[in-house]
């Protein structure tokens, strides 16, 4: 009586294919990637931009390189000053701005 022998399913031949440790490793990166980028936005306090509002971004304020970035609706669009602008403008005193201490401004027109 010959017995038969259970062959586990597990025990088959490996895969001997050396590209496919390189896809895996593109599937980690991308994912590293990802992570990466999320983590980017939060850390800069910048998950505005994935909602829908509106919103106003003024970056290095009171600077020669100040720049002024809006979104209204899909529509991003970026101003910096430039000498050229400044100069040949004309224009009239509004009112006043205060920052207070705890970082808010208010805005006194006059």
């Amino acid at each position: 009586m010959s017995r038969k022998r259970r062959i586990s399913k597990f025990s088959g031949e490996e895969d001997t294919d050396p590209l496919s440790v390189i896809v895996n490793l593109f599937d980690v990166a991308m994912v590293f990637a990802v992570a990466l980028m999320v983590a980017m936005v939060m850390h800069m306090n910048m998950t505005e931009i994935f909602t829908q509002e509106d919103y106003t971004i003024v970056k290095n304020p009171g600077k020669d390189n100040m720049e002024i970035i809006t979104k209204e609706g899909n529509k991003i669009n970026k101003y910096t000053p430039s000498d050229d602008q400044s100069s040949g403008s004309k224009g009239r005193r509004v009112g006043v701005a205060y920052e207070l201490e705890n970082g808010e401004i208010i805005y006194v027109p006059e």
